[in-house]
């Protein structure tokens, strides 16, 4: 029997943003662009694959350069960062969509590593780098936009590398995953379990 009952929900404001009221849980990403001789890191926590091809996307902004930088070099990177690696992270958010002198010194005083044609960078250490070629810029949500790449290149870190005969409960504990959970939180994920999937499920 169906029930039509909002007695324990709260009705919020579509006129204004919604997401600050609850929290979700999302990856946390870094994004590599390269901005004229130098490089732009800029976190990105909503990201997601395309289907289950090679395909990327993430929210970005006209208001900042790594759209633009995007748009001009067609190219961009993505680091899947570790729970250890939250503080680089957050040295990375430092905003930056205004001239100052901080800006190149952050990018070089953070650890990375360059990609296989050396004309952008990754953060080092991360457990999952992709090389994207621009696919498709969508914009028009309001200020926001939805850069789609395509994976060029991918490389999993050994210790983050699935393998069936690991066990993937001990596997992941002892590699735990970094999820940020919105807002302004982040989370250590060390302990997981198997989903019920119905049987004969395909995806």
């Amino acid at each position: 029997m169906e029930k039509n009952s909002f007695d324990n929900f709260i009705s919020l404001d579509v006129g204004d943003t919604i997401w600050d009221h609850f929290y979700t849980v999302a990856p946390l990403v870094v994004i590599g662009s390269k901005e004229n001789d130098t490089y732009d890191l800029s976190p990105k926590h909503m990201v997601t694959p395309i289907g289950f091809s090679n395909y990327l996307g993430f929210v970005c902004t006209p208001r900042h350069r790594t759209y633009h930088n995007i748009k001009k070099e067609k190219k961009f990177t993505v680091s899947f960062v570790r729970p250890s690696q939250v503080l680089l992270t957050s040295l990375a958010a430092i905003p930056r969509c205004e001239e100052n002198h901080y800006t190149k010194e952050i990018v070089k005083e953070i650890p990375t590593i360059s990609t296989t044609e050396n004309d952008n960078i990754f953060i080092e250490d991360s457990y999952v780098l992709f090389e994207c070629s621009l696919y498709k810029i969508i914009d028009g949500f309001d200020d926001y936009s939805i850069i789609t790449g395509e994976i060029d290149a991918a490389f999993v870190h050994k210790d983050y590398k699935i393998f069936s005969e690991v066990d993937q409960q001990k596997h992941i504990y002892d590699n735990p995953l970094l999820a940020y959970i919105a807002q302004g939180r982040f989370a250590s994920i060390k302990e997981t379990f198997n989903f019920p999937y119905p049987k004969d499920f395909q995806r």
